[in-house]
């Protein structure tokens, strides 16, 4: 069972197989005592053993550990846990991004908190969970699937840490899987040559990119003039920009490695590429290629704009700008921007580009998500005999 074990004046530190360490000492009541939890080194098990030791000091007030830990258990709440969770929160030894740190919270603070902040750990049964994931995000599933998952994530550690003795009490099968709510509808190649053609000079060279390298918005914002290569015609994408809350405007590699990646831009694009480098693009090697007046990231909200407000007859009211005033007057204002690398993972799938083709142009490091687009083209070539067939009418074969 142990592999090392030392005696001291109090207690003893035992180093068991896993590499922790496990403190106990004899107490008032000549009863052994185990630590309620192991530690991950000697000098913290030693510790807990001098503190233990002060305590046995005033026999008549001790008690044993594993009474006090049952007693801090039973008053610990799961607002005081969540908050100490999502500080220490780490994936795969790195500390959560800043958007899934503020995703997070605000699922904490508008969906979960409200029912359980207040509530003890050890309180929580079944029930109470089922019937507040019945209540939460009526109407929105993607909300509701994410806030019961993080409610499970949160109640599972506390299992796994020994706070909770009994099983994870969130057992809603499926409560953290959703179906897609919104299919996409790929841009036609007309609706984008109208939106393109709707937007600012300086932000129409963003759609033609996002829709023929299917870059996300914050590999865009984060291109510079050494990320473009016009002789070999390459994109060299190896960062991204997000924007939270809690950290601002924050430039970071993307998720995986297969996030890094060149993106050859088709010959058809190359003479706009040069063109906004010429005159829109920042100076310097550095330069951003979408930058403010003042050479800064790009933000959604200038590239968004507003769409136009119209009459009743379809007249314009007040004119829009930006993207949704583009894809309003190309009749796409169910098109989201991020539907355009959506529609260039399509046009490429439908090049006959092999899975792996697909996620190496689109950076996924998975097949699952290059799969979508595989089935998207093959649904637009069942669209394409049908057409064939409607040709054919009327023709002796």
């Amino acid at each position: 069972m142990a592999t090392d074990q030392k005696r001291r004046s109090f207690g003893q530190v035992t180093l068991m197989r896993s590499g922790r360490h496990q403190a106990r000492y004899t107490g008032p009541d000549g009863k052994l005592h185990t630590a309620p939890s192991t530690f991950e080194d000697k000098e913290t098990a030693q510790l807990w053993l001098r503190n233990e030791r002060i305590l046995t000091e005033s026999p008549e007030t001790w008690e044993p550990p594993k009474v006090r830990a049952a007693k801090v258990r039973s008053r610990l709440t799961f607002g005081a846990y969540s908050e100490a969770w999502l500080a220490g929160r780490k994936v795969k030894g790195r500390p959560l991004a800043a958007r899934t740190l503020d995703h997070y919270q605000a699922l904490l603070d508008e969906h979960i908190n409200p029912t359980f902040a207040d509530v003890a750990l050890t309180s929580i049964t079944p029930e109470m969970v089922d019937h507040w994931y019945e209540l939460c995000a009526v109407g929105r599933p993607t909300t509701q699937a994410h806030a019961y998952s993080l409610l499970r994530t949160i109640l599972g550690t506390a299992v796994d840490r020994g706070v909770i003795k009994t099983a994870n009490p969130a057992k809603v099968r499926g409560g953290g899987s959703t179906t897609r709510a919104k299919k996409v509808k790929p841009a036609t190649l007309a609706e984008l040559e109208q939106i393109v053609g709707a937007m600012p000079d300086r932000h129409r060279l963003m759609v033609l990119l996002a829709s023929w390298c299917a870059l996300r918005f914050g590999e865009l914002a984060e291109l510079r003039r050494k990320d473009v290569d016009t002789r070999a015609g390459v994109l060299h994408v190896r960062r991204g920009v997000v924007r939270s809350k809690s950290a601002g405007v924050v430039t970071k590699a993307p998720k995986s490695d297969a996030g890094v990646r060149d993106v050859a831009i088709p010959p058809h694009v190359l003479p706009m590429v040069r063109a906004h480098l010429l005159e829109h693009t920042a100076a310097g090697r550095d330069g951003l290629l979408f930058a403010t007046s003042i050479g800064e990231h790009l933000a959604p909200s200038t590239f968004y704009g507003k769409a136009a407000v119209l009459a009743k007859d379809g007249s314009v009211k007040r004119a829009g700008w930006g993207w949704y005033a583009a894809r309003q007057a190309a009749g796409r204002e169910d098109l989201r921007f991020h539907d355009l690398r959506h529609t260039g993972a399509v046009l490429a799938a439908q090049t006959g580009a092999t899975l792996a083709e697909l996620m190496g142009r689109l950076g996924h490091s998975t097949p699952a998500a290059a799969l979508r687009y595989q089935h998207a083209a093959a649904e637009r070539d069942q669209e394409i005999a049908r057409r064939l067939s409607e040709m054919a009418q009327g023709v002796e074969l």
